[in-house]
């Protein structure tokens, strides 16, 4: 069984007992979060999809740890004219694990 979640602006194919790393969530960790917004679920036999969502469909999940990506280095310059800039940029993440996926 798996299914299609939407968190962050961003969609998730999710089963249960997977990780994923989704955008940064206002939880602290070991707590549960449940994610509404399921846009399609499969259970093996069948397939729902949602139009956008599924109705009384949900994922439930335990918040494993909030971090941040590795810095990503921008730099900038301009030839000749002695102008450089460079930026640094680290992500904030939720490391979720999915308990359950009901449908």
């Amino acid at each position: 069984m798996y299914a299609v979640i939407k968190t962050g602006g961003k969609q998730y194919k999710v089963a249960k007992g997977d990780s994923v790393f989704v955008e940064k969530l206002e939880v602290k960790p070991g707590d549960e979060v449940t994610f509404d917004e399921v846009i399609l679920v499969n259970d093996g036999k069948s397939t729902k999809i949602g139009t956008p969502v599924v109705e009384g469909a949900k994922v439930v999940a335990k918040v494993e740890k909030q971090g941040k990506e590795k810095k990503v280095v921008t730099f900038k310059y301009k030839p000749k004219k002695h102008s450089h800039t460079k930026y640094g940029h680290r992500q904030p993440y939720t490391k979720v694990t999915i308990e359950s996926i009901e449908a």
